[in-house]
């Protein structure tokens, strides 16, 4: 005998993975459009970001966060 789940359990499970990386990408693009990059930095984390959600988003938040160029006043 296995183990019955009900399937409203079983939809939930993957939306709400969905929506944990949606909510990463969506912070982490945000972080970048309102802040400077070096060269081409901006663009190409946007693009890793849309091509590897969450993935990409871990990466930017470990390391593109270190490549932001420091605010004027």
């Amino acid at each position: 005998m296995g183990c019955v789940v009900p399937s409203g359990i079983m939809i939930l499970i993957p939306l709400l993975f969905i929506l944990i990386q949606l909510v990463f990408s969506i912070i982490a693009l945000v972080d970048i459009l309102k802040n400077d990059f070096k060269d081409n930095n901006k663009i190409i984390w946007v693009i890793v970001i849309l091509v590897m959600w969450l993935i990409g988003a871990i990466l930017y938040y470990f390391i593109g966060r270190k490549q932001k160029l420091p605010k004027s006043s």
